[in-house]
């Protein structure tokens, strides 16, 4: 691990033979869902002749094999494009762009703080960074652990309160306002990045005069602390250093994360008023800001990029409730913003390159069209077959899970690609109801996370509220 999350003081463990038991039970669990599979398999044949009997059944039965040769064929043609990848490397000092860096807060208590003291480590000239620490009204002592920030760094800092807590998406907004920097960098407030993350996380912008956003390398901070963030690792792993990186050959990243990503000012400018006034179904949207400013990029015909050598360290959800809140949030932000990149998406938003988006969005809408007839299907043979059910999903779990496995395994750790395994079983079972939840609410606001952490409040400076963007 980098030399920043090294030195960062990490507490709290979890006994490694906890993480033995869970890893040697999924491959228990995986062997004897194999066994049963392999004694039931009489049961397929039924289930299909059951599905045939009807015209509804025979659709969904070939709707299925579409979608599992489609997702077969995605993967493989994601590979083609992730042999393709290669990160940008640092321009040199003179050719570094002014930046703003915004690191908005709210209940984020210290972390804000050392959030803040690793970007002021940064290999990269003073002089041409803007540092902007906004608290979003927390109830706890963040405003404290800015103005220490505040003291230490100086003049390298400016910090800023909100007239009360009005949402991420407000404390950008505020920031854009105030923003100088011809680039113009996001980073969460629970994060820790690298001293080269920024210079690597920019210089797309010197070396490809058409991207428009950059999306940065998100590892998970807070491994040690639970079995959760150990098990999301992989998957974090195999969707930024894989996914991203696919989709970055493209030129076509879908999202680029909350935790830290990077904007070309022009690009922010032309589509700041629509980002803060976004609607869905009449409703005022404060979630998803980052999926929604990548679409409106997009749109303009802008380039959005990954840079994997672009790292930033962030705390993850550790508990179950917190876990099913945010993925809860990121899917209604899905449904969101695929329906968004739809209205743009197959009209000519770009002088070139524009098939590939395309493959990307249809890939998308497959996994939301699907949710429903999978639900049902699901809950018919739960009770019809349920020993069926639980071998198949487990087998058809494990056989998906090989991939970012061996991903994770080559790059990383053999021994702790086995958490995939687990995360996707968990998944499987525990959280299968999201997407399906989500799209039946996807209109609905709130942030659903964010957790006061102390619970004193502390004396805050007088309020300012945030002056309008003027676009030139």
């Amino acid at each position: 691990m980098i030399e920043t999350a090294i030195k960062y003081k990490r507490s709290g463990k979890v006994f490694p033979l906890v993480d033995y038991a869970v890893q040697i039970s999924t491959v228990l669990v995986i062997l004897g869902a194999g066994f049963v599979l392999y004694d039931l398999q009489y049961q397929f044949q039924e289930i299909r002749d059951v599905m045939f009997s009807s015209a509804l059944g025979t659709v969904f039965f070939y709707f299925t094999i579409f979608v599992v040769i489609f997702k077969v064929l995605f993967v493989i043609y994601l590979f083609y494009h992730y042999y393709k990848y290669r990160p940008i490397e640092s321009v040199t000092d003179s050719e570094l762009p002014t930046c703003t860096i915004i690191v908005p807060a709210y209940n984020e208590g210290r972390f804000v703080y050392d959030t803040l003291m690793s970007i002021s480590k940064s290999n990269y000239p003073a002089n041409k960074i803007q540092l902007l620490a906004i608290d979003d009204g927390s109830k706890d002592d963040t405003w404290e652990w800015m103005i220490k920030a505040k003291g230490q760094l100086g003049d390298f800092l400016s910090i800023y309160q909100q007239p009360h807590n009005q949402g991420k998406r407000y404390a950008l907004y505020r920031g854009f306002n105030l923003a100088y920097g011809d680039v113009f960098v996001s980073i969460d407030s629970d994060s820790i990045i690298d001293e080269n993350t920024l210079r690597n996380l920019v210089s797309p912008f010197v070396v490809d005069k058409n991207c428009g956003a950059v999306a940065g390398n998100v590892k998970i901070y807070n491994l040690k602390k639970a079995i959760i963030p150990k098990m999301l690792d992989v998957s974090f792993a195999f969707s930024f250093g894989f996914i991203r990186a696919a989709q970055s050959t493209m030129k076509t990243v879908l999202c680029t994360p909350g935790a830290l990503s990077a904007y070309r000012k022009e690009a922010v400018l032309n589509c700041v008023e629509e980002w803060i006034n976004q609607t869905f179904l009449g409703v005022k949207t404060d979630i998803g800001e980052d999926r929604a400013m990548t679409n409106m990029i997009m749109k303009q015909g802008y380039n959005t990029l990954f840079q994997s050598n672009a790292f930033v360290y962030t705390n993850i959800p550790e508990t179950f409730g917190t876990l099913r809140r945010m993925f809860t949030r990121w899917e209604r932000s899905n449904v969101r913003e695929n329906i968004m990149m739809s209205k743009f998406a197959f009209s000519n938003f770009r002088e070139s390159n524009r098939i590939r988006p395309r493959i990307l969005l249809v890939n998308q809408w497959l996994s939301l069209v699907s949710a429903y007839p999978s639900l049902l299907v699901m809950l018919i043979i739960i009770v019809a077959y349920p020993a069926l059910f639980l071998s198949s999903t487990i087998v058809s779990v494990a056989l998906f899970s090989i991939i970012p496995a061996l991903y994770y395994g080559i790059k990383y750790s053999k021994l702790n690609s086995i958490w995939i395994f687990s995360y996707n079983i968990f998944y499987a079972f525990s959280l299968f109801w999201i997407t399906p939840y989500a799209i039946l609410t996807a209109s609905r606001r709130g942030w659903l996370t964010r957790e006061i952490i102390k619970l004193n409040v502390v004396e805050k400076l007088p309020l300012v509220k945030p002056p309008k963007v003027v676009v030139p």
